[in-house]
């Protein structure tokens, strides 16, 4: 439905009023036609009708578009009093700002906030009338902090309503004392299981480290088997470095008294011998 035309003020184009309800457009939708209507109105009409109201032209809901930019600048810039003229209200503003001015408008009519209570009431006068409201809500004037809510709750048991409330504190600490202690718990779980899973890691660890140590230790005896093998046989070869030095000297000394060819065959030959002496030693040594 459009805005009731005796609510503004001057002349209103013709082309600005709906062809179905022949009020001034309200969200309005334009045919291929160039007909205009109100978006309720034609919605309404095309649920019985599949032609314009108008020139009885064929169209559908998906061939309507929004009005032309002019018009709508046209029908934006009408002037029109407040829907709230009849209870006082004087304002009269553009078609594009009446909504806001509507929805703020201190002689709108709205209901009474205090459940139970009917009264609609001008929200200029709304703080009034709360005050005086036999709905409204108060305490208790006794102290004991009831929410006193309509007459019959005057006559409401103080000590029951403290024991009540009381009550509800109690059953209120106890679902947190429940929860705390489920998410305590929850979390003890989960670092339990952590740690169980990090003592294992460890364990394997130190058990690789172990396996480790074992290998070095091995690989070390095995080095200082090798390493006194060594040393014997250094030792040996020293001892036979020996034997050959004190022989060459014998030899040269030899040599040194030789004054004849026959001595010198005699030196000659005593010399071998010693040598051959010398080369049978170590076969022994190295038996033993």
């Amino acid at each position: 439905m459009g805005y009731d035309i005796e609510r503004f003020v001057g002349y209103v184009n013709e082309g600005l009023l709906c062809s179905i309800c022949r009020d001034v457009l309200e969200d309005p939708l334009q045919a291929p036609c160039e007909h205009a209507f109100c978006t309720v109105c034609i919605h309404g009409w095309l649920v019985h009708h599949s032609n314009c109201p108008e020139d009885r032209q064929m169209i559908d809901v998906s061939l309507l578009r929004p009005l032309y930019r002019y018009m709508k600048n046209d029908l934006n810039r009408l002037q029109l009093h407040c829907k709230n003229r009849e209870y006082g209200c004087e304002m009269v503003c553009s078609l594009e700002s009446i909504d806001r001015h509507e929805r703020e408008c201190e002689y709108s009519q709205i209901p009474c906030s205090n459940a139970g209570c009917t009264v609609q009431i001008e929200r200029r006068n709304l703080d009034g009338h709360l005050a005086v409201c036999e709905y409204r809500s108060r305490e208790c004037p006794n102290g004991c902090g009831y929410t006193i809510l309509s007459a019959e709750d005057t006559q409401h048991n103080c000590v029951a309503e403290l024991r009540t409330e009381l009550e509800l504190l109690r059953s209120e600490m106890i679902c947190r004392v429940e929860e705390a202690k489920h998410e305590m718990e929850s979390r003890l779980d989960s670092q339990r299981r952590h740690m169980v899973q990090k003592e294992s890691i460890l364990q394997n660890e130190i058990e690789e480290l172990k396996s480790q140590m074992s290998r070095m230790m091995s690989d070390v005896r095995s080095l200082m088997a090798a390493e006194r093998q060594h040393r014997q046989e250094l030792e040996q070869a020293e001892l036979e470095k020996r034997e050959l030095m004190e022989l060459l000297r014998g030899l040269q000394k030899d040599c040194r008294l030789t004054t004849t060819e026959g001595s010198r065959k005699s030196t000659n030959f005593r010399p071998l011998a010693r040598l051959e002496s010398v080369k049978r030693k170590p076969r022994e040594v190295t038996v033993i």
